[in-house]
């Protein structure tokens, strides 16, 4: 069996797999091709592969031969004419808005796990890529934010005065959230948390955050840990809490997304307007038309003094740490799937077929399937 490992695009810094997981695959006489220089930004280089027994290749070599590829942000539709047939490949396809690369999957009769599909349950748990990406997500963007920021974040005493601490409002307390909570507390800064599942004000409360709390909201436990449709009723309750926090806010995270839809608007262009010039608002949600109204998806905007970041690749800005934890997300799930060095795809293991998008030249996933 070959494992082909590959680059990815310009813009992205992290790799599939590091050095130090190939030594796994290789006890199980499997051989790792890896695109040349497709560790080089996460610091690890060709020679680092090598000596963990992979083969550096070109990437059309290992596009024609591998029967397992690695990648995070998916391949080109025109090379996958070049895939053998049945062969699988792993990454963050985002189906549900790739429909065409999906139907493409299905024509050459390849197989498609989608890593961000893997389910949201305790047993998945080491192989949940969306919250380990998060993690790093919610870090990074409290960081630009006080790199950002006209004021410290903690509170000093000065032989000035005393200087107030930053007040830091997140929107949504998933992983990324509760990353960014923790975050804007160790450097300092007194934190508000929003999100529509009342189940999470303990975890923020837990973290040192005060949890904005709106009455009335609509809480399906079988989203999977993900935030859902509101009534419009709720909307409009959950529309004044947030200003009124937003506009006495230094700082305001946002992370709420909701999976195939595009992002609800929390910060709307009004609120934007009566916040304190100098404020900062990250958007990780930028990829999905933004929890904030003037939000461009990797751009920063100014409106009344307030700096808006988009950026959907945070994760993407601590690549040696954020791969490292791809790839050991994507080996646990290849002990699912391989077993003593051989493909062995058993569907009846709810981890395996939730996660998987396309087999056998059909799309098995009934919500992709829905939309093709």
């Amino acid at each position: 069996m070959i494992i082909g490992i590959l680059k990815e695009p310009d813009f992205e810094k992290r790799v599939a797999l590091l050095p130090i997981e190939i030594n796994n695959l290789t006890k199980q006489n499997i051989n790792v091709w890896i695109e040349r220089n497709a560790g080089a930004k996460s610091f690890a280089g060709d020679d680092a592969y090598t000596a963990s027994k992979a083969e550096i290749k070109d990437r059309k070599e290992i596009l024609e031969q591998a029967d397992l590829l690695f990648c995070i942000n998916g391949i080109g539709e025109s090379e996958i004419a070049s895939l053998k047939e049945n062969a699988v490949i792993f990454g963050m396809f985002s189906p549900l808005d790739n429909i065409g690369l999906i139907k493409n999957f299905q024509q050459k009769k390849i197989t498609c796990f989608s890593l961000e599909f893997v389910p949201r349950t305790t047993r998945a748990q080491s192989m949940d890529v969306l919250s380990s990406m998060a993690t790093v997500s919610g870090y990074k963007a409290v960081l630009n934010a006080a790199m950002e920021l006209p004021h410290f974040f903690p509170m000093f005493m000065t032989a000035a005065g005393t200087i107030t601490p930053a007040k830091v409002l997140i929107l949504g307390a998933g992983v990324a959230g509760l990353q960014a909570i923790s975050t804007a507390r160790r450097l300092g800064g007194v934190v508000e948390a929003f999100d529509v599942r009342s189940a999470v004000k303990e975890e923020v409360q837990s973290l040192g955050a005060k949890f904005v709390e709106v009455e009335g909201a609509k809480d399906d436990k079988a989203a999977g840990g993900y935030a859902v449709e509101q009534t419009e009723e709720f909307k409009q309750k959950q529309q004044q809490a947030i200003h009124l926090s937003a506009i006495k806010s230094d700082v305001i995270i946002c992370t709420a997304q909701i999976p195939g839809r595009k992002a609800p608007v929390l910060i709307p262009a009004s609120t934007v307007a009566e916040m304190k010039a100098g404020s900062v608002i990250v958007d990780m949600a930028a990829s999905s038309g933004g929890n904030c109204e003037l939000t461009k998806n990797n751009e920063t905007v100014v409106s009344n003094g307030v700096s808006i970041i988009g950026n959907s690749y945070l994760s993407s800005t601590i690549p040696t740490d954020a791969s490292k934890m791809y790839g050991k997300n994507l080996m646990n799930f290849l002990k699912l799937i391989v077993k003593e060095g051989v493909l062995d795809l058993n569907f009846e293991d709810d981890i395996v077929k939730g996660t998987c998008i396309t087999h056998g030249g059909e799309i098995t996933n009934e919500r992709v399937k829905a939309l093709a």
